[in-house]
């Protein structure tokens, strides 16, 4: 039984339609905030930024694992030898974020910053744009994907397994692909910031949620009080989980608020790029999702995985090659502010279409 599915089903419906129907008002008036706050209060956002290691802002950390832990908590270990009968999102997940995705990236850069942006961005600028376009693409979402997937109901377990395997391959193809795309022979891959999201993002939250999950079935005396009792937990955590999705918005744009105030016009033009790449992406493992007849809940996430980025590597490995001040960064940071609406507005999208794709 998917317990994902029962545990959102089985939550109260006034809770989760009234957060979800007002839930891109709740992110706009924090994306307002942030950048008011971060343009108000520079030296507390500055304070707040320096809190992290290997370029892991360790607030924004924690936040995240406050949104990741309820649903590894749903995560059934022992369903996971089940995941071979279903290969069909792991290999659209595959596929779009290794063999697609990076390199549709680079060819939006190349077509906007040196063809249609060519006569108003200088032509040392537009390469370090496409740089930071580059690196965005090569890195698929690892934290984040989870609150998504949650928020369209997807199969935590699956959900896990997709984010695992990237994570895997990140490990060994990320370098390669960015050198080559930016005809660089020796990048200088930040492996502690790669490694420690990965310890914070996914290992940590998911020994937690195993954890609780073995105390919670460990009181029950049947499969359905099992259920249950994962319910009430679910349920009792959500709160946790909708206060850190804010709370990460807010941070987000409060320490980037004096750039899209400073930069709008630039902004802007980082960002048409960005739209149309996450946009399609989604469209191509969505569709093929589709048309592969992939069940809703390993569909939405396989699809969200791969529009989604891990922004903290980007924009580190963006630091670490081009300097902090460069259009690299920039470019990555761009990611950021870009992504929240993005997601948010393809995940209402995804809820939407749930009757087109067949049951679990």
């Amino acid at each position: 039984m998917n317990t994902e599915s029962t545990a959102l089903d089985a939550s109260p419906p006034n809770a989760i339609g009234f957060f979800e129907k007002w839930l891109s008002v709740w992110i706009a008036f924090c994306i307002a905030t942030g950048v008011i706050l971060g343009n108000a209060m520079p030296d507390l956002f500055r304070f707040l930024a320096g809190l992290e290691y290997a370029s892991v802002n360790l607030i924004v950390a924690l936040l995240i694992w406050g949104m990741v832990y309820p649903m590894m908590v749903n995560v059934d270990f022992t369903s996971l030898r089940h995941i071979g009968d279903r290969p069909k999102g792991l290999v659209i997940t595959l596929v779009v974020n290794w063999l697609v995705k990076p390199f549709t990236m680079a060819a939006l850069g190349v077509l906007f910053f040196e063809v249609l942006f060519a006569g108003i961005i200088a032509p040392a600028d537009a390469q370090q744009y496409i740089a930071g376009l580059i690196l965005l693409g090569a890195a698929p979402c690892t934290a984040m994907v989870f609150v998504w997937s949650q928020l369209t109901r997807g199969d935590a377990t699956y959900t896990l397994v997709q984010v695992s395997l990237n994570d895997i391959i990140m490990v060994f193809a990320f370098a390669p692909i960015v050198a080559l795309l930016l005809g660089v022979t020796d990048i200088d891959v930040p492996w502690q910031t790669l490694i420690l999201s990965v310890a914070l993002y996914v290992v940590v939250p998911l020994i937690a949620g195993a954890i609780t999950r073995s105390y919670l079935t460990g009181s029950a005396e049947s499969g359905e009080a099992d259920e249950a009792e994962i319910v009430r937990f679910t349920n009792r955590a959500k709160p946790i989980s909708v206060v850190a999705l804010l709370a990460t918005v807010v941070l987000l744009f409060g320490f980037q608020g004096h750039v899209i105030l400073e930069q709008p016009t630039l902004i802007a033009l980082i960002a048409l790029p960005l739209l149309i790449q996450s946009y399609g992406i989604f469209a191509v493992a969505y569709g093929a999702a589709y048309l592969w007849r992939v069940p809703f809940n390993v569909a939405a996430p396989c699809a969200l995985i791969g529009t989604s980025n891990f922004f903290e590597l980007a924009v580190a490995v963006a630091i670490g090659l081009f300097g902090l001040n460069s259009g690299a960064a920039l470019t990555t940071v761009v990611g950021v502010l870009v992504e929240v609406p993005v997601m948010l507005s393809l995940v209402a999208f995804a809820n939407r279409t749930r009757g087109l794709f067949p049951a679990a």
